[in-house]
């Protein structure tokens, strides 16, 4: 079951066969597990051409949906929040990931009412505040000023996203980074979308590429290839490569690098609080994977909100829980 809106069955960022469309709210992995080529995909229309690039498939498109309005989210570009009024009479507003600060290449985030909303879960403690992104960006710039004098930088990031971001942060600085296979695929989207991106890639231009890393460079790279990649570029150059990572998970965890910038695309709790706030919901549900949504729930509602983890459609969206929770 889905959540049931103009008579159909619409899944959310997952999964689900008995659903009839699939909402996807953007192009990450773990949002695009129930893709395949049979079901249509409500979702923008550069998260359509995101999809088929990383999947290598042709998917069936879904480009509107009654009763539904899709919201920037300011994740990543394309990403969108759904708003619905359901056929039960109440409206819903997923926020899919979001990010409430100002984002760097994708649309800034735009809320609207709703009597329920399913919300992200990705920080769900109040102990993770993330730095202001100016002064995150900043320094991102003077450390690579700094080291370029003195090696190679290697970035490690998200393909989709925070790659992209990283380019633009290096490109108001007039530095143009080599990326590998799959970021110059996902760049050349952008590119098509009208963002303009300048970085070098052996596989779109050798000669531009070897111009590129004759002498100290920046490159950005998927995070499973950086470590040994930074090996083979330090024997190969015979230089010393410099390891950097940019993730709100900096905040976290040890992510074994020289440097590491906590540049987040989501929103930390404070900022959840804040986007809670301007979408005044009645019942708030928790959603993602793992024990987070639980947490999340547990935190809010010692803020005095009405909030649970999210189960399915089926338990939590049904008429005897939302007169349980006052809705």
């Amino acid at each position: 079951m889905g959540l049931p809106v103009s008579g159909v069955e619409l899944s959310l960022d997952e999964r689900d066969k008995n659903s009839s469309v699939n909402f996807v709210s953007h192009a990450h992995s773990d949002h695009t597990t129930g893709v395949n080529k049979t079901k249509p995909i409500f979702a923008s229309p550069i998260t359509h051409d995101l999809i088929e690039a990383r999947k290598g498939i042709e998917i069936k498109r879904c480009n509107e949906l009654k009763n539904t309005t899709l919201l920037p989210s300011g994740h990543i570009i394309g990403s969108k929040q759904l708003y619905a009024e359901t056929d039960n009479g109440y409206s819903v507003l997923y926020s899919g990931d979001f990010q409430t600060d100002t984002p760097i290449l994708a649309e800034k985030i735009i809320t609207k009412h709703a009597d329920i909303l399913i919300m992200d879960s990705t920080y769900p403690n109040p102990e993770v505040v993330f730095d202001d992104k100016q002064e995150v960006t900043e320094a991102i710039r003077s450390y690579v000023n700094n080291k370029l004098e003195k090696g190679i930088i290697l970035f490690g990031a998200y393909s989709l996203g925070k790659a992209q971001d990283l380019v633009k942060i290096l490109n108001d600085i007039d530095i143009v980074p080599v990326v590998d296979k799959k970021i110059s695929t996902i760049n050349s989207i952008y590119r098509d979308h009208g963002v303009n991106l300048k970085y070098a890639s052996f596989y779109e231009d050798e000669e531009a590429f070897e111009e590129h890393t004759k002498g100290n460079f920046v490159g950005i790279v998927e995070n499973n290839k950086l470590g040994n990649l930074s090996v083979s570029l330090g024997k190969a150059y015979s230089k010393r490569v410099f390891t950097a990572v940019a993730s709100g998970f900096a905040k976290i965890f040890n992510m074994h690098v020289d440097v590491q910038f906590p540049l987040s695309d989501h929103a930390d709790f404070k900022q959840s609080v804040s986007y809670i706030e301007m979408c005044s919901p009645k019942l708030i549900y928790t959603f993602g994977p793992g024990a987070n949504p639980s947490v999340f729930a547990k935190n809010l509602s010692k803020l005095g909100y009405n909030a649970h983890r999210f189960v399915n459609y089926k338990e939590s969206l049904s008429e005897s829980v939302l007169l349980k929770n006052n809705y």
